[in-house]
């Protein structure tokens, strides 16, 4: 446990309409070293209760305007942590007992109150307190080692990105999500909202690399009515939608260079105007972007602006390819399996160990996005037991019947089983080279002797099709 929650101060909220026993008792408590707070009944309490956060709570049972029963009832619905210790007229021991079973109290005390035994059962409560605090605590930090929001994973490199996003969260800085294709950018700005001061406001995405250049203006800034061709209306932009709020802008260096000088205006001003509108509009919302491309070779190549880029690289996270981080790949495909199994009403338990060792071999171009798929296909077919790897896409990683996966290299040399046609045997040569590259497209197509845009019309052709050569979907 952290030593600022080892350290803290035990609170104490008392509850009673009698003015002088509020007193007495509070002055009491605050002499054994407690700090304290007083409400005359139920009402006063939980308006109380957010801003002092009591650990310990002791109330009157029979209280105007609302109880001690009503008081304890609405705590417990609303999930309260304080441990309660319940105050009771003499020959009102039923009720007491059964407040204590009802709804959770930690004990009874009879009136008049009985200092000594008063401060042993608070110094059980505030202890049972602390043991409860001190579990939440530590269930949060377990919950930090492998997972965050929809994130999985318990490597290294996950728990610097982890690290990462607990930092930035409550900021208001921009932030760029660098990495390729499929290894979890969205997820990763879905966190930072969720965990942030803005997850009350709204979340909205836009695909910078789907809209087609005439429209992502109207996308991102909106539009009034008539102005341009098809406008019949007025529509609010993304900006408008993710007011207090965040607004997650992925593939931004696929954005035309115009809209790229607009957005760094409304970045700098956080105001915005309509497509044909006459006035601005002021809004507040936090900007994350992403991509699976290098911004500061495109910056180079004058296809992003350098501002822009300066703008939005204010925090940075690169998140790591699945391939350099396989001790995450058994925690990933349990979680996978479980969403699956929910999605497709299947009843998969779990995956063979040949499987993880083809996981393991396996390039993995489209990272835990390739990953789901081929899991899915998997718990598809088999509905319920044991993933085999008869049940993976034919030759992936190397099984048999396929060469949609890299082939045994050795020596150099890529090692082709008899029988297969020319077309698979393409296949198996560009995809062992793409593996022997390390990813590398234009290397890859240096050493096949075909030109890139040949590359990349192959890699589309098997299914690794999207910018960069990553699977598409």
């Amino acid at each position: 446990m952290s030593e600022a929650l080892s350290a803290t101060t035990t609170r104490v909220l008392i509850v009673d309409d009698e003015e002088n026993q509020r007193r007495g008792l509070a002055s009491m408590v605050a002499a054994w070293g407690f700090t304290t707070e007083t409400a005359a009944d139920g009402l006063e309490a939980l308006e109380k209760r957010g801003e002092f956060d009591p650990h310990v709570l002791i109330t009157d049972l029979m209280m105007p305007r609302m109880d001690g029963f009503e008081l304890l009832r609405r705590l417990a619905a609303g999930g309260a942590r304080a441990t309660s210790i319940v105050l009771t007229a003499f020959g009102s021991i039923e009720n007491a007992i059964a407040t204590i079973h009802d709804l959770g109290a930690f004990w009874f005390l009879e009136k008049p109150i009985k200092g000594d035994v008063l401060r042993v059962l608070l110094e059980r409560a505030a202890s049972q307190s602390r043991l409860a605090e001190q579990a939440e605590w530590l269930q949060r930090q377990l919950s930090y080692q492998g997972v965050l929001g929809d994130l999985v994973g318990s490597s290294r490199a996950m728990q610097q990105v982890y690290s990462l996003i607990r930092q930035v969260a409550p900021t208001k800085a921009a932030v760029l999500i660098t990495g390729e294709s499929g290894t979890g950018k969205e997820l990763v700005a879905r966190a930072i909202h969720q965990y942030g001061n803005r997850s009350a406001g709204p979340f909205v995405a836009i695909n910078c690399a789907a809209l087609p250049e005439p429209l992502i203006e109207s996308e991102l800034f909106g539009h009034e009515k008539g102005a341009f061709t098809g406008a019949l209306e007025r529509r609010a932009g993304c900006f408008e939608l993710a007011q207090r709020g965040t607004l997650f802008l992925d593939e931004i260096s696929e954005m035309p260079l115009a809209t790229q000088a607009k957005l760094l205006r409304v970045l700098e001003d956080s105001r915005v105007r309509r497509l044909g509108g006459k006035q601005e509009i002021q809004v507040d919302v936090r900007i994350i972007a992403a991509t699976n491309r290098p911004l500061e070779q495109l910056v180079e190549r004058n296809l992003v602006r350098e501002d822009l880029f300066y703008r939005i690289n204010v925090l940075h996270i690169a998140l790591p390819p699945l391939r350099d981080r396989l001790e995450d790949l058994p925690q990933l495909v349990e979680a996978l399996l479980g969403d699956l199994n929910q999605k497709n009403g299947c009843r998969v338990t779990g995956v063979d160990s040949a499987v993880l060792e083809c996981f393991r071999r396996y390039h993995g171009p489209g990272n835990v996005r390739e990953l789901r798929n081929v899991l899915e296909r998997a718990v598809v077919l088999a509905g319920e037991g044991i993933i085999t790897p008869e049940l993976l896409p034919p030759g992936f990683a190397g099984t048999q019947g396929s060469t949609r996966a890299v082939c045994p290299v050795q020596a150099g040399k890529v090692i082709l089983p008899v029988g297969i046609t020319v077309e698979e045997a393409e296949r198996a040569l560009i995809l062992s080279t793409l593996e022997h590259t390390n990813g590398n497209k234009t290397r890859a197509a240096e050493i096949l002797g075909i030109s890139l845009k040949t590359l990349f019309n192959k890699l589309k052709e098997y299914g690794v099709s999207g910018k960069g050569g990553q699977p598409g979907g």
